[in-house]
C-alpha cells in the first residue's frame, strides 16, 4: 500500500503588502480616531459606515478583463458580477448619496473611517490593506462647504496633538490652475498628455525646487541617478506663464496674493472664477479667525486625483524629523482633499456638488509618535497571581473588585506551579501591579501588593540601601486592596 503523502504545514506569514497591528497601535489609533470624530461631530456631520465591498460598477475606475480584474482593486467575479474591496471611502460615499437622495438631508454630511484595500506593488511604507479617515459634505455648491473643511482640518489636528506652527493647510482652485494652463496654450483635447506632465511637474515643486520643474516643463530633466524624465516641450513663454503658480510668496497678505493670481489668468474666465474662489475662502476663514498661521493660499498645490473640479487643500506638517539615513528632513502631507462636482453625477446623471477632505491615518499616527504624542509602552492590567488553585472563585472576587473600581485587571489563567513565571508573565504585559495572595494571606485577610514599576526602578538604580527604605512590595488588610491599588496607580500615572 502507498504510503500517504504527509500534507505540508501552512505557512504563519503575513501576506506581502499586509501587516498585523498590536496592542499599543491598535489603542493608539482608536484614541485618535475617537479624538477626529469628536471634532467631526461637533462640525455637525454624521458617522457613515458603508460595505467593504462594492460593485466594481459603482467604484467606477477599474474594470475587470476575462481573466483577472484590472491592477488597483481586489476584485471577483460572482452570479455575473464583479465585486471589489473598496479602494477608498469617497466612491462608497457616492454610491450612498445618490441611492439614498430621497431620504437623507441634504447637504449631507459624513465622516467615515475604516481601511481600504489597493492591488498595487506594495514598497516600504506602502501596504495593500490601511486606513483612511474622511469627512466629505454633499450637495453643497458654495466654497462655504470647502472653507468649512479647512477648518476643521485645523481644529482637527490640533484636537490630536499637533501643535499650532507644526502645521500648514494649503489652499488651491483647480480653475485656476486650468485658467494657467489655458493662458498658456495648453487647453484642448490634444494637449491632455503636455497639461498631465505639467501638473505632476508642479505637484514634485518641493521635492524637486524651481529649477528641476523648470526642466520638466520644458526638454526634460534628469535626476541624479541617471534616469531620464521626459519634459512638456513648452516653449520659454508658456513656462513662464506657467512658472507664475509656483512663486508663492507666503509674506504676501491674502489680497495682495490674490491679485496677482488674477492678473496671471485674466484672459481665461475659469481662471477668474477660481480666483475669486479663493478670494472668498480666505475671507471666510479669516472672519473665523484662521490666520496664515494655519491656512494660506497656495497656488502652486495641485492634488494628484482627476476629479477634483474646484478647490483643493492639503495639510502638510512642517517640523523636521530625521529620514532612514539620518538626514534631517520635513514631515510632510497628512491630509488633502478638495472639491470633486462630477463624481455623484455618474449614479444620478445630473451634478452634485461635494467637497471632503481624507487623512492619512498611519501617517498622522507616525507624526504624533514623532512629536512623542503617543505612549508606545501603554500600561497593563493588574496582574491576580494564582497561588492556590482551589481557591480561583477567590482571586475571582479580587479581579472583579478591581474591575469595577475602573481597575484593568486580570487573574493569571496560565499554569500557577512556577510562581516566578507568573511574575514574568506580569513583566511581558507591562503590568503596574500584581495582587499575591496564598493560603496564610486569605486566613489572616490580607493579601501582598507587589508595586512592579517602582520594584524595576529600583532593580536598575538603587543600592541596597535605598532598597530597603523604599520597598515595593505592601501588605495590606483584605478590605483594602483596591484603595492600595489606586493608590500606586494615581502615582505612577
Amino acid at each position: 500500500m502507498a504510503k500517504m503523502k504527509k500534507q505540508p504545514r501552512p505557512k504563519a506569514q503575513t501576506p506581502k503588502g499586509f501587516q498585523d497591528y498590536f496592542g499599543t497601535d491598535v489603542t493608539a489609533r482608536t484614541e485618535m480616531l475617537n479624538t477626529i470624530a469628536g471634532v467631526y461631530h461637533r462640525y455637525g456631520f454624521d458617522a457613515l459606515e458603508t460595505s467593504a465591498v462594492e460593485t466594481v460598477e459603482a467604484l467606477g475606475k477599474f474594470l475587470p478583463d476575462v481573466d483577472r480584474p484590472n491592477e488597483g482593486v481586489f476584485a471577483w467575479e460572482e452570479d455575473s458580477d464583479w465585486l471589489a474591496l473598496r479602494y477608498d471611502l469617497t466612491a462608497p460615499l457616492a454610491r450612498v448619496a445618490a441611492q439614498y437622495r430621497n431620504d437623507l438631508p441634504f447637504p449631507y454630511r459624513r465622516y467615515a473611517m475604516g481601511p481600504v484595500w489597493r492591488n498595487e506593488k506594495p514598497g516600504p511604507g506602502r501596504f495593500r490593506q490601511f486606513y483612511q479617515c474622511d469627512a466629505d459634505t454633499v450637495g453643497a455648491g458654495s466654497v462655504a462647504a470647502d472653507a468649512e473643511i479647512c477648518a476643521m482640518l485645523a481644529d482637527t489636528l490640533e484636537a490630536v496633538g499637533i501643535e499650532r506652527g507644526d502645521y500648514i493647510i494649503r489652499v488651491n482652485n483647480r480653475k485656476v490652475l486650468n485658467g494657467l494652463l489655458e493662458v498658456a496654450g495648453l487647453s484642448g483635447d490634444d494637449k491632455e498628455v503636455e497639461r498631465g506632465i505639467v501638473l505632476r511637474a508642479i505637484d514634485k515643486l518641493d521635492r524637486l525646487g524651481l529649477s528641476g520643474v523648470r526642466e520638466l516643463l520644458g526638454e526634460g530633466r534628469k535626476d541624479e541617478s541617471g534616469d531620464y524624465t521626459k519634459g512638456a516641450q513648452l516653449s520659454d513663454e508658456q513656462a513662464e506663464i506657467v512658472m507664475l503658480i509656483t512663486q508663492n510668496e507666503m509674506s504676501l497678505s491674502a489680497t495682495s496674493h490674490l491679485l496677482s493670481i488674477k492678473e496671471a489668468v485674466k484672459g481665461s474666465p475659469i481662471g477668474c472664477e477660481g480666483v475669486d474662489e479663493l478670494a472668498e475662502i480666505s475671507g471666510l476663514l479669516s472672519a473665523q479667525g484662521y490666520g496664515p498661521d494655519r491656512i494660506v493660499i497656495d497656488p502652486s498645490v495641485v492634488r494628484g486625483l482627476g476629479y477634483y473640479t474646484g478647490p483643493v487643500y492639503e495639510a502638510e506638517l512642517t517640523f523636521e524629523i530625521k529620514d532612514d539615513k539620518g538626514r534631517p528632513r520635513n514631515f510632510g502631507s497628512v491630509a488633502g482633499g478638495g472639491r470633486y462636482d462630477d463624481l455623484v453625477k455618474r449614479f444620478t446623471g445630473q451634478e452634485v456638488p461635494a467637497t471632503g477632505v481624507s487623512i492619512g491615518v498611519d501617517r498622522l499616527l507616525a507624526a504624533l509618535r514623532a512629536k512623542g504624542r503617543v505612549d508606545t509602552t501603554a500600561q497593563g492590567p493588574v496582574v491576580v497571581t494564582v497561588m492556590d488553585r482551589d481557591r480561583m472563585s477567590d482571586y475571582q472576587t479580587m479581579v472583579s473588585e478591581l474591575r469595577n473600581a475602573s481597575i484593568r485587571a486580570e487573574v493569571y489563567l496560565g499554569n500557577p506551579k512556577n510562581f516566578g513565571n507568573q511574575l514574568k508573565y506580569a513583566d511581558k504585559r507591562n503590568s503596574p501591579v500584581a495582587i499575591i495572595a496564598g493560603s496564610d494571606e486569605f486566613d489572616k485577610g490580607i493579601v501582598q501588593i507587589k508595586d512592579l514599576i517602582l520594584g524595576a526602578e529600583i532593580a536598575k538604580n538603587a543600592t541596597l540601601e535605598e532598597w530597603k527604605d523604599r520597598p515595593s512590595q505592601y501588605e495590606v488588610p483584605r478590605d483594602e486592596m483596591v484603595a492600595k491599588v489606586r493608590a500606586i496607580l494615581d502615582e505612577h500615572s
